[in-house]
């Protein structure tokens, strides 16, 4: 297994990964353009595992300044179970505390079971103290 930053050229691998993923939804933040944006503001946050010359897992990080967030965290299915996931994510934690970054938050789909167990499995806590609220700047009128 290979592990390596994640760059643009990984793109279309990734989105077709992703795709396959149960508990992984793109939006269009996550066209060519938004990747784009977000690997060039978090370089070396992002992480690839290949395999043979095939991507088989990715996961995203980035930060704020203050605190960081994890996506799109993806392993095919074929290779779960292996300790994938759990590399990458100790590649994005070690990134971000690079950056000086002491904590981490990721977003879960309600319905994501999986991601739930592994989650808790690598220590992270289910927060029922705040509430997660969007807006969708494209969909809002200009001034």
């Amino acid at each position: 297994m290979h592990y390596r930053p994640m760059t643009l050229e990984d793109y279309h691998a990734a989105v077709a990964l992703w795709q396959q993923t149960p508990g992984v939804r793109l939006r269009d933040a996550d066209s060519f353009e938004g990747i784009t944006r977000y690997l060039s503001r978090n370089p070396g946050l992002s992480f690839i595992a290949e395999q043979d010359g095939e991507i088989i897992g990715t996961i995203m990080a980035g930060h704020d300044g203050h605190r960081g967030f994890i996506q799109h965290l993806a392993v095919a299915e074929r290779h779960r179970k292996q300790g994938v996931g759990t590399a990458l994510v100790e590649r994005c934690l070690n990134a971000l505390r690079g950056e000086g970054i002491d904590k981490a938050h990721l977003m879960l789909l309600t319905d994501n079971e999986s991601g739930k167990r592994f989650w808790k499995r690598l220590g992270w806590q289910f927060r029922t103290d705040i509430e997660l609220h969007s807006f969708v700047l494209s969909d809002s009128p200009s001034a």
